[in-house]
């Protein structure tokens, strides 16, 4: 199998992987980990999935004729704990883990079918499919205790990384940043942790791209990067990516957050400020990081954004 038939670049994972040294390390050995999987768990292969930008994934048929998928994630810290997320669920609400090799981040999966991604399921109205996603996190929202020795980070320590490489970053903003909004967000990485009124297993990537229809159970979730914290910190990228609210043919973005949040809020039974609250901390981290990659443009628009947030969340 040679480069051309991993499709790397079609995947986009040159984009993304590719920008980081290690990824173009990695890049360069997945041709020979797809090879030696293949052999090694007996598999046939069918042409990868288009969209991926941190793993390698494609639809595979076992010895025995049953489907499966398999993944090969680029290794970072935010993805190294999924199996382990994945034996705690037990299908329950995510895809089954059927084999793995933890050591080459690669997982031979449940396939999921029709396999349909909640985001584009646009016959299903965006107030109903936030509903939907509901139901899947709380089955997903394991007592946090689950996940005692396992290599489960909690959200306090992954957000106290995000935090301390978003403030050294804050250098690369362009003059006249809202250095203010910025600071905001960057506390509220380390704020909201500690005082969390409860703790879960969170799913850690809860967005309508990442819930799939499935035969076993209408949807189910797959790419998880579990995590323990505060249940609040799973919703907002479902909130804001079932149907963009700040689209610009939405009039008025921030009623129509409001609206989605209170729905998600009493559904999980958690505070909506915090989802609001989650999304300012996400949105600045977001921003930062696009300044540091010198898209100014991508930063001044996502920090309006949080800007809108920052009102619903009461801060």
């Amino acid at each position: 199998m040679t480069e051309d038939d991993l499709e790397l670049d079609r995947l986009g994972l040159h984009d993304g992987v590719g920008t980081l040294e290690d990824g173009r390390a990695w890049l360069e050995r997945l041709p020979g980990l797809v090879r030696d999987l293949r052999e090694e768990w007996e598999l046939r292969l069918g042409r990868p999935y288009v969209g991926g930008h941190g793993a390698w994934v494609a639809p595979a048929t076992r010895v025995d004729g049953s489907l499966a998928v398999l993944k090969i994630g680029f290794p970072h810290r935010e993805a190294r704990a999924e199996a382990d997320g994945l034996r705690l669920w037990d299908g329950r609400g995510a895809i089954r883990l059927l084999r793995a090799d933890e050591e080459r981040t690669a997982y031979l999966l449940e396939l999921c079918d029709p396999g349909e991604k909640l985001a584009t399921a646009e016959h299903i109205p965006a107030e109903e499919r936030l509903l939907i996603a509901a139901d899947v996190l709380r089955t997903l929202w394991l007592p946090a205790d689950a996940a005692a020795g396992t290599r489960i980070e909690s959200v306090a320590e992954q957000m106290a990384w995000w935090a301390d490489t978003a403030e050294g970053r804050i250098a690369a903003l362009a003059p006249g940043t809202d250095l203010g909004l910025v600071r905001t967000g960057i506390n509220l990485l380390r704020s909201l942790p500690a005082d969390a009124p409860r703790t879960v297993l969170l799913h850690g990537d809860f967005n309508p791209g990442n819930v799939l229809s499935a035969g076993r159970a209408p949807w189910l979730a797959i790419d998880a990067k579990p995590l323990t914290g505060d249940p609040a910190f799973d919703p907002w990228p479902l909130l804001e990516q079932i149907d963009d609210p700040f689209a610009a043919r939405v009039s008025q973005p921030s009623k129509v957050i409001e609206a989605r949040g209170t729905l998600l809020a009493d559904a999980l039974g958690i505070d909506a400020a915090r989802i609001f609250a989650w999304g300012v901390a996400k949105r600045v981290e977001m921003a930062v990081s696009a300044a540091a990659e010198g898209d100014y443009e991508g930063c001044t628009e996502v920090l309006g954004q949080a800007r809108v947030l920052v009102d619903l969340a009461g801060i």
